[in-house]
């Protein structure tokens, strides 16, 4: 999930920080004022970008994608990070750019909210992975259900656990259609 955001400078929420450093309910509101005073697009890369180009790719991608869809043409970006992304218009790259600048705290906040949310919904979709809870973190309660449950279409199967639990689920059916083949050409 990416996000770009143009402040209005005459109307800055007061708060923006880092989005790892407010807590949900901070960052909600700070989201809703983002909203209504700011130039804001939101844009991410699928679990198929992601597997196929990598995070850190995807991520600049998705980046790109929401500056693009910014209903104003910016004349400067600035990046979380170090690196810069393909805009049509001046990109600088700026390392923990969102405690350090105020767009990219702001865009942080907007992509997290938007994120979390996500998750909330996933969650409902796919119960027992507790996604409302970890937001799709590998944390040890989403490890656990995911050797239980199995992958869901959301998981990316370039993500080492879940490419064991893919690995896994296969061998098993493997093995069970080769029981269930065996067994029908027994008299």
């Amino acid at each position: 999930m990416a996000a770009a955001v143009i402040l209005d400078p005459n109307h800055i929420p007061r708060g923006l920080n880092d989005s790892k450093k407010l807590t949900a309910v901070e960052r909600d509101k700070l989201y809703e004022r983002i909203f209504a005073t700011s130039e804001v697009g939101v844009a991410f890369g699928s679990r198929a970008r992601i597997d196929r180009d990598n995070i850190r790719r995807a991520s600049l991608w998705a980046l790109a994608r929401a500056v693009a869809a910014l209903a104003v043409r910016p004349r400067l970006v600035f990046v979380d990070g170090i690196d810069r992304i393909d805009v049509d218009c001046d990109c600088e790259a700026v390392v923990c750019g969102d405690a350090l600048v105020l767009s990219i705290a702001a865009a942080s906040i907007v992509a997290k909210v938007v994120r979390d949310r996500l998750m909330m919904q996933i969650g409902a979709a796919h119960p027992g992975y507790g996604f409302e809870r970890h937001m799709g973190y590998a944390v040890p309660e989403h490890c656990r259900a995911l050797a239980a449950l199995g992958p869901t279409v959301h998981h990316r199967r370039s993500f080492a656990p879940v490419l064991a639990a893919y690995n896994e689920r296969a061998a098993i059916a493997d093995g069970v259609g080769d029981d269930v083949a065996h067994d029908l050409f027994v008299p």
